[in-house]
């Protein structure tokens, strides 16, 4: 028996442990392009804070972490590209790219990328893009997740209408949160084909001398869901409306649902709509506040779902600033309290759990017995913001899924459930902020979710009915 296990251990596959790459001045590697091609699976590249004009490159092994360290690592193009496409042409799958800025890349097509992804799954956090063709470039691969956090984009667009601060082509899903996205000359600030879109806790501006076309454009329609986001469209806006749904037709597969919950939307100009879309997708707008000129929508749907939407002046909403784009509410704005629960949507919880934190953060939505309409809650009874302090359940009860929030605090986590006779129904790991569970198999009742982090365990009561 002793003889048969040493053999397998002989012929076991050798586990190479990942390796950590080190770039920057006085490093063996003073360039990322230099360990491009040398890169391996799980590998780190740690890209030391600094400039790096004109270097370019293509990454080709999986799971890389692509990091800048002690700063931002920017990437500054002088209009440079890696095979006429991008300063990075990302072809491993599941890559994940922090504190890089990625700027002045142009190519003969007027197509150039900051990031030009071409394989699976990409995770981009704490990144800046600015005066490229595009910011990031996807392309069209399935199966696909995007997941585009903390980041900012301005002035990005080769002017020809058909580039854009970013422009994700037919993935299976985008989740675009706590981003600044801003400028685009002449192109979107966001285009997305994606099949399933979440948007939340995000600005969209062009501000006062911004020449971007639409601020959200997501023309073969699926699924959005767009949930607290501040959405401006200033004066010299080269379309009339700001958020486009399905204005090129239905390429992705149905049902075609726009989900839009407790956002602020602003318009400078005289005219146009704040929604754009055909007769036949489903609408549901809910607590959303459209301030400015132009009709609330250019089409109405054949079916609205619509409550405690406000539109009016810019005065009427006393915006705490709207000069310089503050738009959260005094105490005597006429949209507090005025807002309903919106339930679930599509089998995802349709409230706005968080608020955006201007340039590129987030911070816990105050949660009351009332809501206000718009993407920011005025926290009138005086309770602290809880970033950093426990988890939180939503919905309560829950039915098939519950949406467990994390705010303020790093994973990973066990998570745990308990009946009333503290038998385990269900274990899992979660990295947070945040993480949906799935309650299917799970018997109505009260139960008990244990969280277990690093430093602390926390137990949340749980309601499931079905």
């Amino acid at each position: 028996m002793r003889a048969l296990s040493f053999l397998a251990f002989l012929l076991a596959p050798a586990v190479t442990p990942a390796t950590i790459w080190t770039v920057g001045p006085g490093q063996p590697h003073t360039l990322p392009s230099q360990v491009s091609t040398l890169v391996a699976d799980g590998d780190t590249v740690d890209i030391e804070a600094g400039v790096y004009p004109g270097d370019v490159a293509r990454w080709q092994a999986h799971d890389l972490l692509l990091r800048g360290v002690g700063g931002f690592a920017h990437l500054e193009s002088n209009g440079s590209s890696w095979g006429d496409k991008a300063i990075w042409v990302i072809q491993g799958d599941r890559c994940t790219v922090e504190w890089i800025a990625f700027s002045e890349c142009a190519v003969p097509d007027g197509n150039g990328a900051g990031i030009r992804q071409e394989g699976r799954d990409l995770t981009v956090r704490h990144c800046r893009f600015h005066h490229n063709e595009n910011g990031i470039l996807a392309g069209t691969v399935n199966p696909s997740t995007i997941r585009i956090e903390h980041s900012e984009f301005g002035h990005n667009g080769h002017g020809d209408g058909l580039s854009h601060n970013v422009y994700i082509n037919n993935v299976d899903t985008l989740i675009f949160r706590y981003n600044y996205c801003h400028h685009a000359h002449v192109g979107h600030e966001l285009k997305s084909r994606a099949r399933v879109n979440l948007i939340e806790y995000n600005r969209f501006s062009n501000e006062a001398d911004g020449d971007a076309s639409r601020e959200i454009d997501v023309p073969d329609g699926g699924r959005v869901f767009l949930i607290g986001n501040i959405i401006q469209q200033g004066p010299l806006g080269q379309n009339s409306n700001l958020v486009g749904f399905a204005l090129e037709g239905f390429t992705n597969p149905g049902p075609h649902i726009l989900y839009a919950i407790n956002n602020t939307l602003m318009n400078e100009k005289p005219v146009g709509s704040f929604f754009a879309m055909p007769t036949s997708v489903l609408f549901k707008g809910w607590n959303n506040i459209l301030a400015g000129g132009g009709t609330f929508m250019n089409i109405w749907p054949f079916a609205p779902d619509t409550l405690a939407n406000r539109t009016g002046p810019v005065a009427a909403f006393h915006f705490t600033d709207p000069l310089t784009y503050d738009l959260h509410l005094d105490a005597s704005s006429p949209v507090l309290s005025i807002g309903y629960p919106a339930g679930m949507g599509s089998g995802y919880p349709l409230v706005a759990l968080e608020e955006y934190v201007h340039p590129v953060g987030s911070t816990t939505r105050c949660q009351h017995a009332t809501l206000d309409a718009g993407a920011f809650e005025q926290c009138t009874t005086g309770i602290p913001d809880r970033t950093g302090e426990g988890p939180l359940l939503f919905p309560q009860p829950a039915d098939d899924q519950v949406e467990l929030l994390l705010p303020g605090t790093r994973g990973p986590f066990v998570v745990e459930l308990f009946d009333g006779t503290g038998r385990l129904l269900l274990r899992t790991r979660v990295q947070g902020p945040r993480a949906p569970l799935h309650l299917g198999a799970v018997s109505p009742g009260r139960h008990v979710l244990h969280v277990q982090g690093a430093e602390r365990r926390y137990a949340l009561p749980l309601i499931v009915v079905h």
